[in-house]
């Protein structure tokens, strides 16, 4: 899979969907509606949402390592956007209202990877939990 700006995000999040094995209806909806709606996702079809999708997980079932592909998605993502990408995931990781212990191991897998300071990262989880609260 090659990757650019918006199939990297992509990964990124799905990565996190898949941590446990079981990839959620909330949690592709909300990588959807993440797609549709930030400014980050201007200028990508969402049609091929799905495609790309697919492609990461064949990625992740494939030979290459965890390690190897946060190296890929972080070598076509613009510094500036590390902890964005970080912040989408920690959107999807949230937001099916259950965090398992394989995701909560992706995040921090992800946060060292992208250079995620702790205090960011915990404001970044803190903003999530927040807009994802059940009632």
């Amino acid at each position: 899979m090659t990757l650019n700006l918006h199939t990297a995000l992509i990964s990124t999040m799905v990565i996190v969907s898949a941590a446990d094995r079981e990839m959620t209806d909330r949690e592709l909806f909300t990588i959807g509606e993440i797609v549709r709606t930030l400014p980050v996702f201007n200028g990508y079809d969402d049609e091929h949402l799905p495609g790309d999708a697919a492609a990461c997980v064949d990625m992740l079932n494939g030979d290459h390592a965890l390690d190897q592909i946060i190296a890929k998605i972080r070598a076509v993502l613009p510094k500036k956007v590390y902890d964005t990408a970080y912040a989408l995931a920690c959107d999807v990781a949230v937001s099916d209202g259950q965090l398992s212990q394989e995701e909560l191991r992706i995040l921090e897998i992800l946060r060292h990877g992208f250079d995620v300071d702790r205090l960011t990262a915990a404001a970044i989880e803190r903003g999530a939990a927040v807009r994802y609260v059940r009632v």
